[in-house]
Protein backbone atom coordinates (compact mmCIF):
# COMPACT_ATOMS: atom_id res chain seq x y z
CA UNK A 1 0.00 0.00 0.00
CA UNK A 2 1.38 3.42 -0.98
CA UNK A 3 2.15 5.87 1.80
CA UNK A 4 -0.23 8.84 2.06
CA UNK A 5 1.66 12.10 2.64
CA UNK A 6 1.23 15.84 2.03
CA UNK A 7 2.29 17.48 -1.19
CA UNK A 8 4.99 19.36 0.71
CA UNK A 9 6.41 16.08 1.99
CA UNK A 10 6.11 14.62 -1.51
CA UNK A 11 8.33 17.45 -2.76
CA UNK A 12 10.94 16.53 -0.15
CA UNK A 13 10.86 12.90 -1.25
CA UNK A 14 11.09 13.87 -4.93
CA UNK A 15 14.11 16.10 -4.28
CA UNK A 16 15.80 13.28 -2.38
CA UNK A 17 15.07 10.99 -5.33
CA UNK A 18 17.00 13.43 -7.56
CA UNK A 19 20.02 13.35 -5.26
CA UNK A 20 19.64 16.91 -3.98
CA UNK A 21 21.83 17.60 -0.96
CA UNK A 22 21.75 21.42 -0.70
CA UNK A 23 18.83 23.85 -0.92
CA UNK A 24 19.16 27.64 -0.99
CA UNK A 25 16.02 29.44 0.04
CA UNK A 26 13.95 32.03 1.84
CA UNK A 27 10.57 31.23 3.46
CA UNK A 28 7.26 33.05 3.17
CA UNK A 29 3.53 32.56 3.45
CA UNK A 30 2.80 30.74 0.20
CA UNK A 31 5.64 28.26 0.61
CA UNK A 32 5.39 27.74 4.36
CA UNK A 33 4.08 24.14 4.19
CA UNK A 34 7.22 23.19 2.23
CA UNK A 35 9.53 24.80 4.76
CA UNK A 36 7.60 23.08 7.54
CA UNK A 37 8.16 19.74 5.81
CA UNK A 38 11.82 20.64 5.38
CA UNK A 39 12.12 20.87 9.16
CA UNK A 40 11.91 17.08 9.31
CA UNK A 41 14.62 16.72 6.64
CA UNK A 42 17.39 18.68 8.28
CA UNK A 43 19.58 15.55 8.09
CA UNK A 44 18.83 15.02 4.36
CA UNK A 45 19.51 18.50 2.98
CA UNK A 46 21.91 21.28 3.82
CA UNK A 47 19.36 24.06 4.22
CA UNK A 48 20.89 27.44 3.45
CA UNK A 49 18.96 30.55 4.48
CA UNK A 50 20.14 33.29 2.13
CA UNK A 51 19.45 36.97 2.77
CA UNK A 52 17.77 37.72 -0.56
CA UNK A 53 16.09 35.53 -3.17
CA UNK A 54 18.39 36.80 -5.92
CA UNK A 55 21.22 35.50 -3.75
CA UNK A 56 19.51 32.11 -3.66
CA UNK A 57 19.48 31.80 -7.45
CA UNK A 58 23.10 32.91 -7.84
CA UNK A 59 24.17 30.54 -5.06
CA UNK A 60 22.36 27.73 -6.89
CA UNK A 61 24.20 28.77 -10.07
CA UNK A 62 27.56 28.70 -8.32
CA UNK A 63 26.74 25.29 -6.87
CA UNK A 64 25.78 23.98 -10.31
CA UNK A 65 28.65 25.39 -12.34
CA UNK A 66 31.35 24.24 -9.94
CA UNK A 67 29.96 20.74 -9.40
CA UNK A 68 28.08 19.83 -12.59
CA UNK A 69 24.98 19.05 -10.53
CA UNK A 70 21.63 20.85 -10.55
CA UNK A 71 21.36 23.78 -8.15
CA UNK A 72 18.11 24.19 -6.20
CA UNK A 73 16.43 27.15 -4.57
CA UNK A 74 13.01 27.47 -2.91
CA UNK A 75 11.24 30.79 -2.35
CA UNK A 76 7.77 32.16 -1.70
CA UNK A 77 5.31 33.77 -4.12
CA UNK A 78 5.02 37.38 -5.24
CA UNK A 79 8.19 39.37 -4.50
CA UNK A 80 10.02 36.22 -3.44
CA UNK A 81 9.41 34.74 -6.87
CA UNK A 82 10.10 37.92 -8.83
CA UNK A 83 13.37 38.42 -6.96
CA UNK A 84 14.64 35.24 -8.65
CA UNK A 85 14.14 36.56 -12.18
CA UNK A 86 17.64 38.00 -12.52
CA UNK A 87 19.20 34.68 -11.52
CA UNK A 88 16.92 32.72 -13.86
CA UNK A 89 17.84 35.08 -16.72
CA UNK A 90 21.52 34.70 -15.87
CA UNK A 91 21.19 30.92 -15.89
CA UNK A 92 19.46 30.72 -19.27
CA UNK A 93 22.10 32.88 -20.96
CA UNK A 94 24.99 30.98 -19.38
CA UNK A 95 23.44 27.49 -19.72
CA UNK A 96 23.39 26.79 -15.98
CA UNK A 97 21.16 23.98 -14.62
CA UNK A 98 19.08 25.22 -11.70
CA UNK A 99 15.57 24.43 -10.50
CA UNK A 100 13.66 27.28 -8.89
CA UNK A 101 10.63 26.25 -6.82
CA UNK A 102 8.31 29.08 -5.83
CA UNK A 103 5.19 29.10 -3.72
CA UNK A 104 1.93 30.24 -5.25
CA UNK A 105 -1.52 31.10 -3.95
CA UNK A 106 -4.13 28.33 -3.90
CA UNK A 107 -5.59 27.23 -7.21
CA UNK A 108 -9.05 28.42 -6.20
CA UNK A 109 -7.98 32.07 -6.08
CA UNK A 110 -5.65 32.14 -9.08
CA UNK A 111 -6.45 35.14 -11.28
CA UNK A 112 -8.05 37.17 -8.49
CA UNK A 113 -4.97 39.27 -7.68
CA UNK A 114 -4.75 37.55 -4.33
CA UNK A 115 -2.09 38.71 -1.87
CA UNK A 116 1.38 38.08 -3.37
CA UNK A 117 -0.04 36.46 -6.53
CA UNK A 118 1.97 36.85 -9.70
CA UNK A 119 1.75 34.89 -12.98
CA UNK A 120 5.17 33.31 -12.52
CA UNK A 121 4.78 30.84 -15.38
CA UNK A 122 3.90 33.66 -17.77
CA UNK A 123 6.78 35.78 -16.53
CA UNK A 124 9.42 33.04 -16.67
CA UNK A 125 8.52 31.12 -19.84
CA UNK A 126 10.76 33.32 -22.03
CA UNK A 127 13.73 33.00 -19.67
CA UNK A 128 13.65 29.31 -18.74
CA UNK A 129 13.89 25.91 -20.41
CA UNK A 130 10.57 24.92 -18.85
CA UNK A 131 8.12 26.63 -16.52
CA UNK A 132 5.23 24.71 -14.99
CA UNK A 133 2.55 25.30 -12.38
CA UNK A 134 1.80 22.40 -10.01
CA UNK A 135 -1.89 22.58 -9.09
CA UNK A 136 -2.38 19.01 -7.81
CA UNK A 137 -0.36 17.01 -5.33
CA UNK A 138 -0.64 14.03 -7.71
CA UNK A 139 1.58 15.87 -10.23
CA UNK A 140 4.48 16.62 -7.87
CA UNK A 141 6.65 13.53 -8.46
CA UNK A 142 6.21 13.76 -12.25
CA UNK A 143 6.87 17.52 -12.35
CA UNK A 144 10.04 17.31 -10.25
CA UNK A 145 11.46 14.43 -12.27
CA UNK A 146 10.71 16.29 -15.50
CA UNK A 147 12.18 19.53 -14.13
CA UNK A 148 15.52 17.97 -13.22
CA UNK A 149 15.74 16.01 -16.45
CA UNK A 150 15.18 19.14 -18.54
CA UNK A 151 17.49 21.31 -16.42
CA UNK A 152 20.52 19.03 -16.67
CA UNK A 153 20.13 17.38 -20.07
CA UNK A 154 21.34 18.62 -23.44
CA UNK A 155 22.17 22.30 -23.22
CA UNK A 156 21.55 22.88 -19.50
CA UNK A 157 19.42 25.69 -18.17
CA UNK A 158 16.94 26.88 -15.53
CA UNK A 159 13.55 25.32 -14.83
CA UNK A 160 10.80 26.93 -12.75
CA UNK A 161 8.12 25.13 -10.75
CA UNK A 162 5.24 27.29 -9.51
CA UNK A 163 3.80 25.36 -6.55
CA UNK A 164 0.25 26.25 -5.50
CA UNK A 165 -0.49 26.17 -1.80
CA UNK A 166 -3.37 23.71 -2.09
CA UNK A 167 -1.03 21.23 -3.82
CA UNK A 168 1.39 21.61 -0.92
CA UNK A 169 -1.17 20.72 1.75
CA UNK A 170 -3.23 18.12 -0.14
CA UNK A 171 -2.78 14.42 0.63
CA UNK A 172 -1.27 12.16 -2.01
CA UNK A 173 -0.27 8.53 -2.39
CA UNK A 174 3.36 9.21 -3.23
CA UNK A 175 5.35 7.11 -5.63
CA UNK A 176 8.77 8.20 -6.99
CA UNK A 177 8.88 9.10 -10.68
CA UNK A 178 11.69 8.23 -13.06
CA UNK A 179 12.09 9.98 -16.37
CA UNK A 180 14.38 8.88 -19.18
CA UNK A 181 12.96 10.79 -22.12
CA UNK A 182 10.36 13.32 -23.18
CA UNK A 183 8.55 13.01 -26.49
CA UNK A 184 9.67 15.71 -28.97
CA UNK A 185 12.56 16.76 -26.69
CA UNK A 186 15.90 15.56 -28.09
CA UNK A 187 18.60 16.84 -25.73
CA UNK A 188 21.43 14.86 -27.35
CA UNK A 189 21.01 14.94 -31.16
CA UNK A 190 22.96 12.30 -33.03
CA UNK A 191 25.69 13.81 -35.21
CA UNK A 192 25.39 13.25 -38.92
CA UNK A 193 28.26 11.07 -40.25
CA UNK A 194 28.51 13.16 -43.42
CA UNK A 195 29.00 16.34 -41.34
CA UNK A 196 31.69 14.68 -39.24
CA UNK A 197 33.47 13.45 -42.36
CA UNK A 198 33.28 16.84 -44.05
CA UNK A 199 34.65 18.57 -40.95
CA UNK A 200 37.58 16.15 -40.67
CA UNK A 201 38.44 16.57 -44.35
CA UNK A 202 38.30 20.38 -44.19
CA UNK A 203 40.52 20.45 -41.11
CA UNK A 204 42.94 18.12 -42.85
CA UNK A 205 43.30 20.56 -45.76
CA UNK A 206 43.66 23.65 -43.57
CA UNK A 207 46.90 25.63 -43.46
CA UNK A 208 45.83 27.83 -40.54
CA UNK A 209 43.20 25.94 -38.50
CA UNK A 210 42.02 27.63 -35.30
CA UNK A 211 39.85 26.26 -32.49
CA UNK A 212 37.56 28.60 -30.55
CA UNK A 213 36.74 26.85 -27.28
CA UNK A 214 33.59 27.68 -25.31
CA UNK A 215 31.81 26.56 -22.18
CA UNK A 216 30.25 23.66 -24.03
CA UNK A 217 33.47 21.73 -23.44
CA UNK A 218 33.08 22.23 -19.69
CA UNK A 219 29.37 21.40 -19.71
CA UNK A 220 30.00 18.27 -21.76
CA UNK A 221 33.03 17.20 -19.68
CA UNK A 222 34.93 16.95 -22.96
CA UNK A 223 38.28 18.22 -21.67
CA UNK A 224 40.32 15.16 -22.64
CA UNK A 225 38.53 14.80 -25.96
CA UNK A 226 39.42 18.41 -26.74
CA UNK A 227 43.09 17.86 -25.96
CA UNK A 228 43.22 14.76 -28.15
CA UNK A 229 41.67 16.72 -31.01
CA UNK A 230 44.03 19.67 -30.69
CA UNK A 231 47.13 17.51 -30.31
CA UNK A 232 46.44 15.29 -33.29
CA UNK A 233 45.81 18.28 -35.52
CA UNK A 234 48.42 20.50 -33.84
CA UNK A 235 45.74 23.18 -33.75
CA UNK A 236 46.07 26.38 -31.70
CA UNK A 237 43.09 27.20 -29.51
CA UNK A 238 41.65 30.29 -27.89
CA UNK A 239 39.02 30.26 -25.16
CA UNK A 240 35.93 32.34 -24.53
CA UNK A 241 35.32 33.96 -21.15
CA UNK A 242 33.15 31.06 -19.96
CA UNK A 243 35.46 28.48 -21.52
CA UNK A 244 38.66 29.67 -19.87
CA UNK A 245 39.23 26.63 -17.67
CA UNK A 246 38.34 24.14 -20.42
CA UNK A 247 42.12 24.01 -20.90
CA UNK A 248 44.88 24.66 -18.35
CA UNK A 249 46.46 28.09 -18.68
CA UNK A 250 49.87 26.56 -19.44
CA UNK A 251 48.60 24.07 -22.02
CA UNK A 252 50.94 24.41 -25.03
CA UNK A 253 48.21 24.84 -27.64
CA UNK A 254 46.14 27.43 -25.80
CA UNK A 255 46.86 30.94 -27.04
CA UNK A 256 44.73 32.90 -24.57
CA UNK A 257 41.32 34.54 -24.32
CA UNK A 258 38.99 35.77 -27.04
CA UNK A 259 36.77 38.80 -26.90
CA UNK A 260 36.48 42.49 -26.11
CA UNK A 261 39.16 42.34 -23.42
CA UNK A 262 40.86 39.18 -24.65
CA UNK A 263 44.38 38.73 -25.96
CA UNK A 264 45.59 40.61 -29.00
CA UNK A 265 46.91 37.53 -30.82
CA UNK A 266 43.72 35.55 -30.29
CA UNK A 267 41.54 38.24 -31.80
CA UNK A 268 43.83 39.29 -34.66
CA UNK A 269 44.43 35.71 -35.79
CA UNK A 270 40.71 35.01 -35.91
CA UNK A 271 40.83 37.10 -39.07
CA UNK A 272 43.91 35.24 -40.33
CA UNK A 273 42.75 31.63 -39.92
CA UNK A 274 41.55 29.72 -42.97
CA UNK A 275 39.43 27.23 -40.99
CA UNK A 276 37.77 28.04 -37.66
CA UNK A 277 36.47 25.20 -35.49
CA UNK A 278 34.00 26.69 -32.98
CA UNK A 279 33.48 24.21 -30.15
CA UNK A 280 30.60 24.76 -27.73
CA UNK A 281 30.53 28.53 -28.16
CA UNK A 282 27.83 30.81 -29.51
CA UNK A 283 29.68 33.63 -31.31
CA UNK A 284 28.64 36.25 -28.77
CA UNK A 285 28.90 39.87 -29.89
CA UNK A 286 31.60 40.32 -27.24
CA UNK A 287 33.66 37.73 -29.15
CA UNK A 288 32.91 38.74 -32.73
CA UNK A 289 32.83 42.52 -32.62
CA UNK A 290 31.56 43.87 -35.94
CA UNK A 291 30.05 40.86 -37.71
CA UNK A 292 30.54 42.43 -41.14
CA UNK A 293 34.31 42.13 -40.70
CA UNK A 294 34.45 38.92 -38.64
CA UNK A 295 36.43 35.96 -40.07
CA UNK A 296 35.29 36.55 -43.65
CA UNK A 297 38.33 34.67 -44.96
CA UNK A 298 37.65 31.49 -42.99
CA UNK A 299 35.53 28.41 -43.46
CA UNK A 300 33.51 27.85 -40.28
CA UNK A 301 32.96 24.47 -38.61
CA UNK A 302 30.52 24.87 -35.72
CA UNK A 303 30.17 22.11 -33.10
CA UNK A 304 27.19 22.69 -30.82
CA UNK A 305 24.59 20.64 -28.99
CA UNK A 306 21.91 23.28 -29.60
CA UNK A 307 20.91 23.57 -33.26
CA UNK A 308 19.39 26.99 -32.48
CA UNK A 309 22.93 28.37 -32.23
CA UNK A 310 23.85 27.27 -35.74
CA UNK A 311 23.83 30.24 -38.17
CA UNK A 312 22.36 32.50 -35.49
CA UNK A 313 25.26 34.96 -35.57
CA UNK A 314 27.89 33.49 -37.88
CA UNK A 315 27.06 31.31 -40.90
CA UNK A 316 28.50 27.81 -40.52
CA UNK A 317 29.94 26.10 -43.58
CA UNK A 318 29.82 22.75 -41.78
CA UNK A 319 27.53 22.46 -38.74
CA UNK A 320 28.20 19.43 -36.52
CA UNK A 321 25.27 19.15 -34.16
CA UNK A 322 25.71 17.01 -31.06
CA UNK A 323 27.46 16.75 -27.71
CA UNK A 324 31.11 17.71 -28.25
CA UNK A 325 32.15 14.84 -25.99
CA UNK A 326 30.82 12.63 -28.80
CA UNK A 327 31.53 14.73 -31.88
CA UNK A 328 35.15 15.65 -31.10
CA UNK A 329 36.39 12.03 -30.99
CA UNK A 330 34.52 11.24 -34.21
CA UNK A 331 36.28 14.09 -36.01
CA UNK A 332 39.63 13.32 -34.39
CA UNK A 333 39.51 9.72 -35.59
CA UNK A 334 38.94 10.73 -39.22
CA UNK A 335 41.24 13.72 -39.56
CA UNK A 336 44.94 13.38 -40.39
CA UNK A 337 47.75 14.44 -38.09
CA UNK A 338 48.67 18.07 -38.62
CA UNK A 339 51.72 20.27 -38.39
CA UNK A 340 51.21 24.02 -38.23
CA UNK A 341 54.43 25.29 -36.69
CA UNK A 342 54.63 28.64 -38.49
CA UNK A 343 50.95 29.35 -37.90
CA UNK A 344 51.28 28.70 -34.16
CA UNK A 345 54.45 30.80 -33.98
CA UNK A 346 52.61 33.75 -35.55
CA UNK A 347 50.74 34.28 -32.27
CA UNK A 348 54.02 35.07 -30.50
CA UNK A 349 54.61 38.31 -32.41
CA UNK A 350 51.32 39.77 -31.21
CA UNK A 351 51.88 38.36 -27.71
CA UNK A 352 55.18 40.26 -27.49
CA UNK A 353 53.41 43.52 -28.35
CA UNK A 354 50.72 42.93 -25.74
CA UNK A 355 53.29 41.89 -23.15
CA UNK A 356 55.20 45.13 -23.52
CA UNK A 357 52.34 47.58 -23.92
CA UNK A 358 49.72 46.03 -21.62
CA UNK A 359 50.69 43.07 -19.46
CA UNK A 360 53.97 44.36 -18.02
CA UNK A 361 52.22 47.57 -17.00
CA UNK A 362 49.38 45.63 -15.37
CA UNK A 363 51.52 43.10 -13.50
CA UNK A 364 54.81 44.88 -12.85
CA UNK A 365 54.19 48.59 -12.38
CA UNK A 366 57.26 50.50 -11.29
CA UNK A 367 55.38 52.92 -9.05
CA UNK A 368 51.99 54.40 -8.28
CA UNK A 369 48.82 52.82 -6.88
CA UNK A 370 48.19 49.07 -6.84
CA UNK A 371 46.91 47.69 -10.15
CA UNK A 372 43.98 45.29 -10.37
CA UNK A 373 45.99 42.90 -12.54
CA UNK A 374 48.75 42.45 -10.00
CA UNK A 375 46.18 41.67 -7.30
CA UNK A 376 44.63 38.92 -9.44
CA UNK A 377 47.98 37.37 -10.31
CA UNK A 378 49.20 37.54 -6.69
CA UNK A 379 46.13 35.65 -5.45
CA UNK A 380 46.42 33.09 -8.25
CA UNK A 381 50.09 32.47 -7.44
CA UNK A 382 49.27 32.07 -3.74
CA UNK A 383 46.79 29.27 -4.55
CA UNK A 384 49.20 27.48 -6.91
CA UNK A 385 46.75 28.40 -9.69
CA UNK A 386 44.39 25.69 -8.43
CA UNK A 387 41.58 27.75 -6.91
CA UNK A 388 38.09 28.33 -8.27
CA UNK A 389 37.85 31.89 -9.54
CA UNK A 390 34.47 33.56 -9.03
CA UNK A 391 34.01 37.11 -10.22
CA UNK A 392 31.45 39.81 -10.05
CA UNK A 393 30.95 41.94 -13.17
CA UNK A 394 32.97 44.87 -14.43
CA UNK A 395 36.65 45.73 -14.43
CA UNK A 396 37.25 43.27 -11.57
CA UNK A 397 35.81 40.52 -13.78
CA UNK A 398 37.96 41.25 -16.81
CA UNK A 399 41.16 41.79 -14.84
CA UNK A 400 40.67 38.65 -12.78
CA UNK A 401 39.84 36.50 -15.80
CA UNK A 402 42.81 37.88 -17.73
CA UNK A 403 45.42 37.39 -15.02
CA UNK A 404 44.20 34.47 -12.91
CA UNK A 405 45.56 31.11 -14.04
CA UNK A 406 43.84 27.73 -14.17
CA UNK A 407 45.01 24.15 -13.77
CA UNK A 408 41.70 22.36 -13.21
CA UNK A 409 38.36 22.24 -15.06
CA UNK A 410 35.33 24.13 -13.75
CA UNK A 411 37.54 26.84 -12.29
CA UNK A 412 35.87 30.00 -13.66
CA UNK A 413 32.45 31.16 -12.49
CA UNK A 414 31.41 34.50 -13.92
CA UNK A 415 28.27 36.07 -15.34
CA UNK A 416 28.88 36.09 -19.09
CA UNK A 417 25.69 36.58 -21.07
CA UNK A 418 23.73 38.78 -18.66
CA UNK A 419 26.65 40.57 -16.99
CA UNK A 420 24.97 40.53 -13.58
CA UNK A 421 26.49 42.80 -10.96
CA UNK A 422 25.93 41.15 -7.58
CA UNK A 423 26.52 37.66 -8.99
CA UNK A 424 29.92 37.09 -7.40
CA UNK A 425 29.36 36.83 -3.66
CA UNK A 426 26.36 34.44 -3.62
CA UNK A 427 27.81 32.37 -6.49
CA UNK A 428 30.98 31.92 -4.43
CA UNK A 429 28.86 30.71 -1.51
CA UNK A 430 27.26 28.06 -3.73
CA UNK A 431 30.59 26.99 -5.21
CA UNK A 432 32.23 26.63 -1.81
CA UNK A 433 29.38 24.45 -0.59
CA UNK A 434 29.42 22.30 -3.70
CA UNK A 435 33.18 21.60 -3.73
CA UNK A 436 34.43 22.18 -0.18
CA UNK A 437 37.80 20.62 -0.97
CA UNK A 438 38.73 23.55 -3.26
CA UNK A 439 39.68 27.12 -2.38
CA UNK A 440 37.13 29.59 -3.72
CA UNK A 441 38.32 33.14 -4.44
CA UNK A 442 35.76 35.76 -5.41
CA UNK A 443 36.86 39.08 -6.94
CA UNK A 444 34.50 42.02 -6.63
CA UNK A 445 34.41 45.73 -7.27
CA UNK A 446 32.96 48.15 -4.78
CA UNK A 447 29.82 48.52 -6.91
CA UNK A 448 29.00 44.86 -7.40
CA UNK A 449 29.89 43.93 -3.83
CA UNK A 450 27.24 46.28 -2.48
CA UNK A 451 24.53 44.81 -4.71
CA UNK A 452 24.39 41.55 -2.74
CA UNK A 453 26.54 42.40 0.26
CA UNK A 454 23.80 41.09 2.54
CA UNK A 455 24.99 37.55 1.74
CA UNK A 456 27.81 38.14 4.23
CA UNK A 457 25.10 37.03 6.64
CA UNK A 458 24.83 33.69 4.84
CA UNK A 459 28.61 33.31 4.95
CA UNK A 460 28.58 34.07 8.67
CA UNK A 461 25.75 31.67 9.52
CA UNK A 462 26.92 28.81 7.31
CA UNK A 463 30.63 29.38 8.02
CA UNK A 464 31.45 29.35 4.33
CA UNK A 465 35.24 29.65 3.82
CA UNK A 466 35.07 32.05 0.88
CA UNK A 467 38.12 34.20 0.20
CA UNK A 468 36.77 37.62 -0.85
CA UNK A 469 38.96 40.07 -2.74
CA UNK A 470 37.44 43.53 -2.96
CA UNK A 471 39.24 45.73 -5.49
CA UNK A 472 38.05 49.16 -4.48
CA UNK A 473 38.60 52.05 -6.90
CA UNK A 474 35.76 54.26 -5.61
CA UNK A 475 34.06 54.13 -9.01
CA UNK A 476 31.69 52.04 -11.02
CA UNK A 477 34.88 51.24 -12.87
CA UNK A 478 33.73 49.69 -16.12
CA UNK A 479 31.20 52.44 -16.80
CA UNK A 480 33.80 55.04 -15.82
CA UNK A 481 36.23 53.54 -18.36
CA UNK A 482 33.66 53.88 -21.13
CA UNK A 483 32.91 57.44 -19.99
CA UNK A 484 36.62 58.23 -20.23
CA UNK A 485 37.08 56.63 -23.63
CA UNK A 486 33.81 57.48 -25.40
CA UNK A 487 32.08 60.25 -23.40
CA UNK A 488 34.84 62.86 -22.96
CA UNK A 489 35.58 62.04 -19.30
CA UNK A 490 32.06 62.99 -18.23
CA UNK A 491 31.88 60.82 -15.11
CA UNK A 492 28.13 60.89 -14.67
CA UNK A 493 26.95 58.90 -11.63
CA UNK A 494 30.05 56.69 -11.49
CA UNK A 495 32.11 58.09 -8.55
CA UNK A 496 31.13 56.22 -5.37
CA UNK A 497 31.18 57.21 -1.73
CA UNK A 498 31.94 53.94 0.01
CA UNK A 499 31.38 52.62 3.53
CA UNK A 500 34.04 51.14 5.79
CA UNK A 501 34.05 47.63 4.32
CA UNK A 502 36.37 46.24 6.98
CA UNK A 503 34.03 47.45 9.69
CA UNK A 504 31.14 45.76 7.87
CA UNK A 505 33.09 42.50 7.69
CA UNK A 506 33.85 42.78 11.39
CA UNK A 507 30.13 43.16 12.12
CA UNK A 508 29.62 39.73 10.54
CA UNK A 509 32.55 38.22 12.44
CA UNK A 510 34.63 37.92 9.26
CA UNK A 511 38.35 38.75 9.51
CA UNK A 512 39.64 41.31 7.03
CA UNK A 513 42.61 43.39 6.04
CA UNK A 514 42.95 46.66 4.16
CA UNK A 515 45.87 46.97 1.74
CA UNK A 516 46.93 50.38 0.45
CA UNK A 517 50.65 49.88 -0.25
CA UNK A 518 52.06 47.50 -2.85
CA UNK A 519 54.68 46.13 -0.48
CA UNK A 520 51.89 44.87 1.82
CA UNK A 521 50.01 42.94 -0.86
CA UNK A 522 51.83 39.60 -0.91
CA UNK A 523 51.77 39.29 2.88
CA UNK A 524 48.08 40.18 3.02
CA UNK A 525 47.22 37.59 0.36
CA UNK A 526 49.19 34.99 2.27
CA UNK A 527 47.28 35.89 5.45
CA UNK A 528 43.97 35.53 3.60
CA UNK A 529 44.82 32.10 2.22
CA UNK A 530 46.19 30.81 5.52
CA UNK A 531 43.32 32.11 7.67
CA UNK A 532 40.72 29.37 8.27
CA UNK A 533 37.25 30.26 7.05
CA UNK A 534 36.07 33.39 5.29
CA UNK A 535 38.28 36.43 4.80
CA UNK A 536 37.83 39.85 3.18
CA UNK A 537 40.91 41.28 1.50
CA UNK A 538 40.13 44.93 0.81
CA UNK A 539 42.60 46.39 -1.69
CA UNK A 540 42.67 50.07 -2.61
CA UNK A 541 43.49 49.95 -6.33
CA UNK A 542 44.23 52.67 -8.84
CA UNK A 543 41.07 54.71 -9.28
CA UNK A 544 41.34 55.28 -13.03
CA UNK A 545 42.98 52.03 -14.09
CA UNK A 546 41.58 50.72 -17.39
CA UNK A 547 41.17 47.19 -18.71
CA UNK A 548 43.23 46.82 -21.85
CA UNK A 549 43.37 45.69 -24.62
CA UNK A 550 39.86 46.60 -25.67
CA UNK A 551 37.76 46.25 -28.81
CA UNK A 552 35.64 49.42 -28.91
CA UNK A 553 31.90 48.73 -29.15
CA UNK A 554 30.90 48.00 -32.73
CA UNK A 555 34.49 47.84 -33.97
CA UNK A 556 36.29 45.01 -35.71
CA UNK A 557 38.22 42.49 -33.65
CA UNK A 558 41.33 43.72 -35.48
CA UNK A 559 40.90 47.25 -34.11
CA UNK A 560 41.95 46.55 -30.52
CA UNK A 561 43.02 49.54 -28.45
CA UNK A 562 46.14 48.75 -26.43
CA UNK A 563 46.43 51.83 -24.23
Amino acid sequence: MKEIITGAEALMRALMNEGVDTIFGYPGGSIMPVFDAMYDHRHNFRQVLVRHEQGATHAAEGYARSSGRVGVCIVTSGPGATNTLTGISDAILDSTPIVVIAGQVASGVLGTDAFQEIDLVGVTQPISKWSYQIRRAEDIAWAVARAFYIARSGRPGPVVLDFTKNAQVSQVAYEPAELGKIRSYVPYPKPLPEAVKAAAELIGRAQRPYALVGQGVELGEAHEELKAFLEKGNIPAARTLLGLSALPSDYPLTMGMLGMHGNLSCNINTNQADVIIAIGMRFSDRVTGDLTTYAKQAKIIHLDIDRAEIDKCVKADIPVIGDCKETLPLITELMPEGSHKEWIESFADYDAIEQERVIDKALNPKEGPIKMGEVARCVSDATNNSAILVTDVGQNQMMACRYFKYTKPHSVLTSGGLGTMGYGLPAAVGASMAVPDRTVCVFMGDGGFQMNMQELGTIMEQRVPVKMILMNNNYLGNVRQWQEMFYNNRYSWTPMMNPDYNMIASAYGIPSRLVVKREELADAVREMIETPGAFLLHVAVEEEDNVMPMIPPGASICDMVLE
